[in-house]
């Protein structure tokens, strides 16, 4: 395992409003070496006692920055330099996250459960991946969707 690759990527937040789930996805980044994780929106962010006992530490140990929206966080990245933003997202025109062609350093924009990512970020992003869905429900939790589309682009990253 010491010979696998940590691709470089940002995880951006839009108005999750569960500290539980943001908590998840600040252990999943750590785990995966992301840079960093930018919370949008109401989007619970370090320090917040529930997001804190969910991460167990790892709040602590990934940067987080805050911005009043998941579109002013794509304009921000951009601006540095993140090659691509992808949104996480079901869509007619998503691309299956496992079989996405990366170009890093990149950003994944998670959305709310209920309203998804916002549409003028979703505008903004240059492409859209996400996870087959065959239930009625076309969805799962964010922190589920995270751990399985971070985990997809780290085995696809170290395959390429």
């Amino acid at each position: 395992m010491d010979n696998i690759q940590k691709p470089m990527l940002t995880i951006v937040l839009d108005r999750l409003r569960s500290a539980f789930n943001t908590g998840n996805i600040f252990r999943l980044a750590e785990a995966v070496g992301a840079r960093e994780i930018i919370a949008c929106g109401y989007t619970p962010a370090p320090p917040h006692p529930k997001l804190g006992k969910t991460a167990m530490g790892a709040d602590k140990m990934v940067k987080c920055r805050v911005m009043p929206d998941a579109l002013t966080a794509i304009k921000q990245l951009h601006a540095e330099g993140i090659r691509q933003i992808l949104a996480v997202e079901s869509t007619p025109t998503s691309v299956f996250a496992w079989e996405f062609d990366y170009n890093f350093p990149a950003a994944l924009v998670f959305g709310n459960e209920a309203l998804g990512i916002a549409p003028e970020a979703l505008i903004a992003c240059d492409g859209v991946i996400g996870l087959p869905m065959f239930g009625r429900k076309e969805s799962i939790n964010v922190g589920n969707c995270a751990a399985a589309v971070l985990y997809a682009i780290v085995a696809r990253y170290n395959l390429s």
